[in-house]
Formats: structure tokens, C-alpha cells, sequence
């Protein structure tokens, strides 16, 4: 989950013409790259053609939430007009809808407008639907908008479905779309004794793939158990493609700037500060009651998709992000300087740091060296080359040109 936001949070309870709510994502006051000079990029589940005979004769279930949007149309509504067997939905964090906060619980129910059931893969139970669920469909569809990063929760659901799926010999059709930070590649490979519901797979923090590329790299390098997956890919996209998103991905991540700075911000959900949840610049500034030397302040308040957020009701005083355009952002990338100020500041030792700072970063040297006094500079030193051999993997998968 940030910086260019003057926008406000709209909550996810609107709905849109589909059963789900969509919240836009507002414009940038500040111009992105020359975007409007290149070819729409069309995603995955707007080329109907290229997957929807695969459907038909079977009984088929879905992974998504409100972004698997088609057009002005809902993936959901657009097969059950086309006559699809659609089975069932299954729902990952934050819901079908979307408006759920982090990790937050969600029952299984019906959707409203198709009648279609819901499973929730958040039930706080289990992240494997029962045998029972599995036996009711023949093809997952997988469609749902990731932002490009190793502890963003999407892709875990969809390499549980897709392990799941091979035990039963079902094949998954992963519909793609761009990754807004697939620009570039950054952070330390996931050690996987950290392994967690934030980090599943052993590729950096910013990973630089599609849902489609994760999907396939799991297969091939045998991450998941061998399952026939297809993907569907985006036409008129390049990793190279500056992708605004139409819509915001989870709750707290309302902005295309909070997107861009997510990578780096995240981390202090490892600490004793607040990201910005329950203000309306969630992942654009930084804070806390102690920090020294600041004249801006924020006061985190219980709101739509952020219930009960860090320092609730207690007055911050930190950073604001929001006015690093998103060049400075993008060429930062994943950016330890944020988390080290924050750190010096306050002076409390490791008792900034809470155990999901390791699960986040996916190592555990990166909170030694800040203890130690170690610059963003050399700690980033030391995962280089690891991240070269991983660069050098990643380019068998990729889907799209560099």
C-alpha cells in the first residue's frame, strides 16, 4: 500500500453496475509519462473470445473481487448473461466487493444480484476450500488486479487455488492484467523459513510479473504441484507500460501514488508507526506521537476498510509523501529511507520493529543492519546478488516485453 493524493477514499460500498463495489482511482494532478500516446492496453478478461468457448459444457467456478471488471461490466454478470455454468465464487481478502480491511474475516454468502454462492478464502478457517467445494467445478477463472508486490495477498490465493486444483486435476485459466510496478525489480528474495499469508513465494518484494507470469513461474519451478494453467494475456502492455488502474485494488491503496509508494511505505506496518490507515492518505505519509522535528500532523480515525488502524484517535506527527511525483517514487523504488528515518527518530531500539517487519521484508538482516547503523545503501548491497539470479529466472516467464 503513498504520495501525489489529494484524493479522497470512496467507499467500497457503492455499487457498480456488476454485484460488486468499485472505487476509481482519480486522476494524477501531475502528469504520468506519455501514456495517452500508446496503444489502450485490453486486459485478459476483456478478450471474451480467447476463453469463452473453454467454458462452455463446464461447470466452472471463479477467483475475484470487484476489480475483474470487463469493460463497464462485471466478469460475474458478463457469464451468467452468456450462459455460463458458473458454480461458484471464490473470494479473496477484502472480499468479493473489496471493501474489507486487512486480514479481516469474511463469511461465504450469496451474491446479491446473480444468486451466485460466495466462498470466502478469508474465513479465518481454513485457505483450502473442503473437498466438498472442489468436486463442484471443472475450470477456475482467475481474475483479479494485483499490484505487483510479494506481500500483497492475491497471488497467495491464487497459488493456494491453483495447488488445490491440481490435486483434483482441474485446470485454472488465469485472465491477466498489468502490473502497475512491474517497471522494475527490487528487495531481497523471500527466505522461506519466513514463508507467511505476506510472502509465499521465494521472488523479492517487488517481483516485477502479472498474475499470469506468478502463476506460470510457480508451476515451472515447481512452487505448486504441476496443474494445467492458461493464461490469457493483456494486449498493448509492456513491463515498460506506465498502467493507471481504472480501479482501486483494496481499500487502502485509493490512489495511483499510493500504489507506487506501497512497496516502500508497507514496511512500517512492521513498526510502531502509522502508514495512514483510517486518513484519507493511507500509505502517503508516515507517523507517530514522538517523532521529532515535524510540523505535519494526522490523526488516524475508524473508517471504511481501516475498522480499528494503528495510533486510532492518537495525533501523528511525521511525513508527508504526498508531494514526491511519481518519477522520484518509481526511481526510488523499494526504498528502506522511510523505515531507517522513522527509526533514528524515535530512538527506542528494537522496539520499533513487531514480528512483521521480518515476514514483510522476507529476511531477517534488514532489521539487524538498521539496528546496527547500516545505510538504506549497504543494506540494499546485500541482496544483489541474489536479485540478479532472480532477474535472470524471472525472464523465462515473462509474458511481456521488457
Amino acid at each position: 500500500m503513498k504520495s501525489i493524493a489529494t484524493y479522497f477514499i470512496i467507499l467500497f460500498t457503492l455499487l457498480s453496475t456488476v454485484a460488486c463495489g468499485t472505487t476509481q482511482i482519480k486522476p494524477q494532478t501531475k502528469p504520468q509519462t506519455d501514456a495517452q500516446s500508446q496503444p489502450q492496453v485490453q486486459v485478459g478478461a476483456e478478450r471474451v473470445e480467447e476463453y469463452i468457448d473453454k467454458l462452455q459444457g463446464k461447470r466452472v467456478a471463479v477467483l475475484a473481487n470487484h476489480t475483474a471488471m470487463v469493460g463497464e461490466q462485471h466478469l460475474v454478470d458478463m457469464l451468467c448473461e452468456k450462459g455460463v455454468d458458473l458454480q461458484g465464487i471464490f473470494a479473496p481478502e477484502h472480499g468479493f466487493r473489496g471493501g474489507a480491511d486487512a486480514g479481516e474475516h469474511v463469511a461465504n454468502s450469496v451474491d446479491e444480484k446473480t444468486g451466485v454462492q460466495i466462498w470466502s478464502l478469508y474465513d479465518g478457517k481454513t485457505n483450502r476450500p473442503s473437498d466438498d467445494v472442489m468436486r463442484q467445478f471443472d475450470v477456475l477463472l482467475v481474475d483479479m488486479q494485483d499490484v505487483g508486490l510479494r506481500f500483497y495477498t492475491y497471488y497467495i490465493s491464487m497459488i493456494r487455488m491453483i495447488d488445490t486444483c491440481a490435486e483434483y486435476g482441474l485446470k485454472v485459466i488465469v485472465l491477466d492484467r498489468p502490473n502497475p510496478n512491474g517497471m522494475y525489480v527490487a528487495g531481497p528474495i523471500l527466505d522461506m523459513k519466513y514463508k507467511s499469508g505476506v510472502g509465499a513465494l521465494p521472488i523479492p518484494v517487488v517481483h516485477g510479473l502479472t498474475m499470469g507470469e506468478i502463476a506460470q513461474m510457480a508451476v515451472g519451478e515447481g512452487w505448486v504441484k504441476e496443474c494445467d494453467v492458461e493464461v490469457v494475456t493483456c494486449e498493448n502492455y509492456t513491463h515498460t507500460t506506465r498502467y493507471v488502474l481504472p480501479y482501486a485494488p483494496s481499500p487502502n491503496l485509493p490512489t495511483q501514488h499510493s500504489i507506487y509508494l506501497y512497496p516502500s511505505v508497507c514496511l512500517f506496518e512492521g513498526t510502531v508507526c502509522s502508514l495512514g490507515r483510517g486518513t484519507d492518505m493511507p500509505f502517503e505519509v508516515y507517523g507517530h506521537p514522538d517523532y521529532k522535528g515535524s510540523k505535519f500532523s494526522f490523526t488516524p480515525r475508524s473508517r471504511a476498510g481501516a475498522k480499528n488502524p494503528p495510533l486510532k484517535d492518537v495525533e501523528c506527527w511525521g511525513v508527508d509523501l504526498r508531494e514526491i511525483d511519481d518519477e522520484q517514487v518509481i526511481e526510488s523504488g523499494f526504498n528502506l529511507e522511510y523505515v531507517i528515518d522513522a527509526y533514528r527518530n524515535l530512538a527506542i531500539g528494537e522496539k520499533f520493529f513487531n514480528r512483521m517487519f521480518d515476514l514483510l521484508v522476507g529476511v531477517g538482516y534488514v532489521k539487524e543492519m538498521i539496528i546496527a547503523g547500516h545505510s538504506a545503501e549497504e543494506i540494499e548491497a546485500k541482496w544483489q546478488a541474489e536479485l540478479e539470479e532472480y532477474k535472470a529466472l524471472r525472464r523465462q516467464y515473462l509474458l511481456y516485453a521488457e
